[in-house]
């Protein structure tokens, strides 16, 4: 999928959301558990529910691997039902790759080829040579970790060199000399806040990826006022306060319905930009 496709998406969805399948066996409903394959039961109903107001989806790889072959299967089939059942979403896979070039191209070759996913979340802490093998893909995102949401995010990144340019600056001024917007996202996370402000100072036209929101206590509307473009530039990603909302049988319509809220506030944060 290609920049513009993502974005008259958006336009035509009235919607920026990302639904994470963050998929926990210890949260999913206990008649599931009953299912052949649990982790792909709950995935196909979270996807039927949310679809109509998403625009992407981003299985976190540490949730299927964590089972072996069993979780590996269950996210690859639920990769090939969102291809095959709604082609029009952009999948990432929230891996956090990131290796010396070899190994790196042999996880871009997992991704890009033999799963032929959108997306993929890679760490850039070792450099150029680490992150360019994924950029051999026509048609195929990096998305870099820049200023995620977590606490820890303070320890590396906002930390400032003599110059005074802090950790998180210099990987988005270095990394657009590797790829433009068309091929490379930014991973940020909503907790930061204005921050958004200085981000797109160095990167104005590039989408982010935004954690955060929901559980997090990430500020949507803040989001927006800080880091919007012309073009909307931003995929917020909500994974527990919607996949998680119900752990009844009605788990799905009410996924259903918080994604479904987060979609009208996105419209009406879209319409501000005459989208």
């Amino acid at each position: 999928m290609n920049k513009q496709q993502l974005i008259d998406n958006i336009r035509a969805k009235h919607s920026f959301l990302c639904v994470g399948l963050d998929t926990d066996l210890k949260k999913v409903p206990e008649h599931l558990l009953k299912e052949e394959d649990p982790i792909f039961a709950f995935n196909k109903a979270i996807i039927d529910a949310t679809a109509p107001y998403c625009v992407a989806y981003k299985p976190n790889l540490a949730f299927y691997e964590c089972f072996g072959l069993k979780g590996w299967t269950a996210f690859e089939k639920t990769v090939r039902y969102i291809k095959e059942n709604y082609p029009d979403q952009f999948i990432i896979a929230d891996a956090k790759r990131g290796d010396i070039g070899n190994t790196s191209a042999m996880y871009a070759r997992s991704f890009f080829e033999e799963m032929n996913i959108d997306s993929l979340t890679v760490a850039p802490y070792m450099g150029e040579d680490s992150v360019t093998p994924f950029l051999q893909y026509e048609g195929k995102w990096v998305i870099l970790l820049a200023l995620t949401s977590n606490k820890g995010s303070h320890d590396f990144q906002l930390t400032e060199d003599a110059e005074g340019e802090r950790l998180f600056e210099k990987v988005l001024r270095r990394s657009q000399q590797w790829a433009d917007d068309k091929q490379m996202m930014y991973v940020v996370g909503a907790t930061q806040g204005r921050l958004f402000e200085d981000i797109r100072k160095i990167v104005p036209n590039h989408f982010l990826l935004v954690p955060g929101v929901g559980a997090q206590g990430g500020s949507l509307q803040e989001v927006c006022k800080y880091g919007m473009t012309k073009d909307c530039g931003l995929l917020v990603n909500s994974s527990r306060g919607i996949i998680y909302a119900d752990n009844t049988e009605n788990f799905a319509q009410v996924s259903a319905q918080k994604a479904h809220e987060l979609q009208q506030q996105m419209q009406i944060e879209l319409a501000k930009v005459g989208l």
